[in-house]
């Protein structure tokens, strides 16, 4: 395993034990970009209007397209440290 997956991953399992819940839009940038460096660039078919939720997720899912699994990884693992430190 690579010193960057490992970082990663451990940014995850401390995601989950942040002192406060991050607002929406941090909510939605993490998730992006966790998904981005797990699965990659988002695919299927965007949610419908009802599925607010998921529209959001998708869309924020969306504009990390053509981000490097290590860019969106760094990306993580910064913002991450960034919430600990608040």
């Amino acid at each position: 395993m690579s010193d960057l997956q490992a970082q990663f991953e451990a940014a995850v399992a401390s995601s989950k034990s942040l002192r406060e819940r991050p607002d929406n839009a941090t909510l939605l940038k993490l998730y992006a970009l966790f998904k981005q460096a797990s699965d990659g660039d988002v695919e299927g078919r965007r949610p419908g209007f009802a599925d607010m939720v998921g529209r959001a997720k998708y869309d924020a899912w969306a504009a990390t397209k053509g981000m490097a699994a290590a860019d969106a990884m760094q990306q993580y693992i910064a913002l991450i440290e960034k919430l600990k430190a608040t």
